[in-house]
């Protein structure tokens, strides 16, 4: 059904918007001002049960958008992170972040397609061509915008059509609940797993290079060697959360030359073992200088002094390395005698 099936009387009168005069083409303007085509009515505008068809459509739209965020929320609150799923043909993926993704895509796409058909079925389509003006705003014209701001909002129907209004503030008012779901994407509480390490009593320091337990007769006076925990294997799930806190680094000093009387006391033979954590921003130690028993980060250059407590004597860092209590067990292989007696790598708010 077209406008020119319907009487004249029963059109909707047309709306007085400034158009473009129309111009003639001649020798001084070849491309004059053509105008504007005739406003043709669609069906909407004729046709109150066609926009209520119109009216229902956007707010089913709305709708859907709302019950896809509840769905994000309850995939979020419900499906387990390690569970996997099989969705043709990408293969196998996150069964959470595939519902997330889809309820989430679902709801901003139905906001935004109800809000397109809306636009395009129920508001105003009527061409309006205006003049280019100055920059500034004068007072006329600050006085039209307000008009063409009321009219627009008359023209838009959001206080006659009630479903729209109230599904549209609906699916706005919920969709943002996704955003505030994934802040706890930022990951479960540490609780108090940055306070202790795999170090405990009886494990073996294990070569982290040839992945073999550590005799005392290893470590050579002024050589550097890196350990790991006995047991955490390179193809463990969580090997690099753990390598991360349990990371060491084995000297062997002359016991005469060591200062701090803990560390002698918690060393075998003047063996030493400290953290490979930084206590600055966490980065891997790894350059050792034998003649001054200086190990450097090279982040940031903060500097320790392993014969004496490994306290910091230059950089940002700041506190000293966290020591490892080690000894020998009965097969003579170097083991831990505990864990850190405190938690290894940056300082973190909740440290006490």
């Amino acid at each position: 059904m077209s406008s020119q099936d319907i009487p004249e009387e029963n059109l909707p009168a047309e709306q007085d918007h400034a158009h473009g005069a129309v111009g003639v083409a001649d020798e001084e303007n070849p491309f004059a001002d053509p105008g504007l085509p005739p406003h043709e009515h669609r069906i909407q505008d004729i046709d109150e049960r066609a926009a209520k068809r119109s009216e229902r459509m956007v707010a089913l739209l709305f709708t859907v958008s709302m019950l896809a965020t509840i769905g994000f929320i309850v995939a979020y609150l419900a499906i387990p992170n390690d569970k996997s799923i099989f969705v043709f043909p990408i293969g196998h993926i996150s069964a959470m972040n595939f519902a997330l993704g889809l309820t989430l895509g679902v709801a901003l796409f139905c906001i935004g397609a109800g809000a397109v058909h809306w636009a395009r079925t129920l508001m105003s389509d009527v061409e309006v061509a205006d003049d280019r003006h100055p920059i500034e705003a004068p007072a006329d014209v600050r006085a039209k915008v307000h008009a063409d701001f009321r009219q627009g909002a008359k023209e838009s129907a959001l206080g006659r059509r009630k479903l729209i209004r109230t599904t549209m503030f609906g699916a706005l008012a919920l969709v943002p609940l996704s955003g505030v779901m994934l802040l706890g994407g930022l990951g479960p509480a540490p609780g108090t797993k940055l306070r202790h390490t795999m170090w405990a009593k009886g494990k073996r320091l294990v070569n982290m290079n040839t992945n073999q337990p550590l005799r005392p007769e290893d470590v050579a006076v002024g050589s550097l060697t890196f350990a790991k925990p006995d047991g955490l294997e390179e193809h463990d799930e969580d090997f690099q959360n753990e390598i991360a806190k349990a990371a060491l680094m084995i000297v062997r000093i002359q016991p005469g030359n060591i200062k701090d009387k803990r560390e002698l006391a918690w060393s075998h033979e003047g063996i030493v073992a400290y953290s490979k954590i930084c206590t600055h921003v966490g980065c891997p130690i790894s350059l050792y200088e034998q003649q001054t028993h200086h190990v450097l980060c090279p982040c940031h250059q903060s500097t320790f002094d392993l014969s004496d407590g490994a306290r910091v004597i230059f950089g940002p860092a700041g506190h000293a390395l966290p020591q490892l209590r080690i000894g020998v067990d009965s097969e003579g292989y170097l083991q831990a005698l505990g864990d850190f007696e405190e938690p290894v790598g940056p300082a973190f708010w909740e440290r006490g």
